[in-house]
């Protein structure tokens, strides 16, 4: 067994493939990061809002003002300084750190695909991803090197089979597959885009869409593997993403996903690639092509960095499982859902009036949620139960600033699941300014009046 560790982990691979992720990567997030202030979300999201909800262990992380915009300029230049391989091991340091601290500062905007972006760059930190087609490798020969230990790029291939694979599992419920929920909700909503519009509120094109789905993402990594049907299943992915991004609002998550399933294809393809961008800025490939191989000289180094990576996968394997230790229904409490490659499976909407009552003198107020939060905000808070307790703890804290003698918070909610009617979400009689979040099950949280099978 570990004679066969040893001669896979020294097993080498041609470093193009390495690079031409890394200048893809690095270009999309860019790209994300000018579109995001283009759109003037950082105002709208970080900056107008009164109140930030926060993750559990990072209610330390919180916007920075005016100086917001000065994170998102470092991290759109460490993006740009991964792609062409400038600084890279502090370019893509700066890139996770930046990049996280933007995905940490409000759940309310928390998407796969940006705790995605946070895991492939955590794994780029540890990889060799500049030994070619870089301004590092151009410039310092002594790190240039066309051959590179065929495992910094099968463990992203592994990351994204992990997205891929889970993503398919959790679709394996009753919901999704025998009652084509939430998609019975969303895709009749597009009943105006021309030529396929008119089916999308038949029932049999939305439970073909859900079974269509969970295949697609069940096999689709598996497809990209094997040379014989990869061109076949990268044209599936196109078609899959390009018609997820006409159907859905998820921003630039098709195309990082399009873009980072060619790290499957042969090491012809990129190097071709990168060929083709050398001859449009007029670059010298040649001096990238010295026939040497990476080398971990420094043993002690090498193994840090294999066991560092080793334990990050293996929680990652089992990370988005953690639901399973948890008594209630996963999609009603979501205790366990985030970080588990759960896209898109549900549709909740939720009515939540809260009170504040003085303790002493008995006086109670009825909360208008608008002067605290953003209508998205609400939306958000509305129907997920962390968000109403760390919600119900700012209004403790405000109202006690007013002077409100030890303010009890409580809370009237409602919420609907997948179509079904809303029914009461919170015990209405818990004063939430006594709870806490944490990684317990939340016993305040009413019991679902429904069952919905599966992963």
């Amino acid at each position: 067994m570990n004679q066969r560790l040893d001669k896979y982990l020294n097993k080498n691979s041609n470093a193009t493939t390495l690079a031409f992720f890394r200048l893809a990567f690095g270009l999309m997030m860019l790209y994300s990061i000018i579109r995001f202030v283009c759109y003037g979300w950082i105002e709208k999201l970080y900056i107008k809002p009164l109140f930030h909800f926060t993750y559990y262990g990072f209610s330390w992380v919180k916007p920075l003002g005016e100086y917001t915009y000065l994170l998102f300029f470092i991290c759109g230049l460490a993006a740009f300084f991964v792609a062409i391989g400038y600084k890279y091991r502090i370019a893509v340091i700066t890139f996770f750190l930046t990049f996280s601290y933007i995905e940490l500062m409000d759940k309310t905007t928390y998407l796969n695909h940006y705790y995605f972006i946070s895991v492939v760059s955590f794994i780029l930190i540890f990889l060799p991803a500049n030994a070619t087609f870089s301004v590092d490798a151009w410039r310092n020969p002594k790190i240039a090197f066309q051959k590179v230990p065929s495992w910094t790029i099968d463990i992203l291939k592994l990351m994204l089979i992990i997205v891929y694979f889970y993503a398919g599992l959790a679709k394996l419920n009753s919901d999704w597959l025998l009652e084509a929920m939430p998609l019975k909700i969303w895709l009749p909503a597009n009943m105006d885009l021309p030529v396929i519009g008119s089916y999308l509120n038949k029932i049999w094109v939305q439970y073909t869409f859900s079974w269509a789905g969970a295949i697609y993402d069940l096999t689709i990594p598996f497809l990209l593997l094997f040379r014989r049907t990869r061109i076949f299943a990268f044209v599936i992915v196109v078609v899959f993403h390009v018609m997820t991004k006409i159907l859905f609002p998820i921003g630039v998550f098709p195309y990082v996903m399009i873009i980072s399933t060619l790290i499957f294809f042969e090491e012809g393809f990129h190097q071709k690639c990168l060929r083709l961008t050398a001859a449009f800025f007029k670059v010298n490939y040649t001096v990238f092509e010295n026939g040497l191989s990476k080398v971990y000289v420094n043993a002690k180094i090498n193994n840090l960095k294999l066991g560092i990576l080793a334990a990050f996968m293996i929680f990652q394997l089992f990370f988005p499982f953690r639901y399973l230790l948890y008594p209630d229904e996963l999609f009603w409490t979501e205790e366990g859902y985030r970080f588990s490659w759960r896209v898109m499976l549900m549709e909740k909407a939720g009515y939540t009036q809260f009170t504040v009552t003085d303790a002493i003198t008995g006086k109670t107020i009825h909360i208008n949620n608008n002067n605290f939060l953003t209508p998205f905000q609400e939306k958000q808070m509305a129907f997920q139960p962390d968000f109403i307790v760390e919600y119900a703890h700012f209004l403790h804290d405000y109202y006690e600033n007013t002077g409100y003698n030890d303010p009890i918070v409580k809370t009237e909610s409602y919420v609907a699941l997948n179509g079904r009617l809303s029914q009461k979400y919170i015990d209405p009689n818990i004063n939430l300014a006594k709870e806490n979040d944490s990684f317990k099950h939340k016993n305040w949280i009413l019991p679902f009046n429904d069952e919905i099978k599966g992963f």
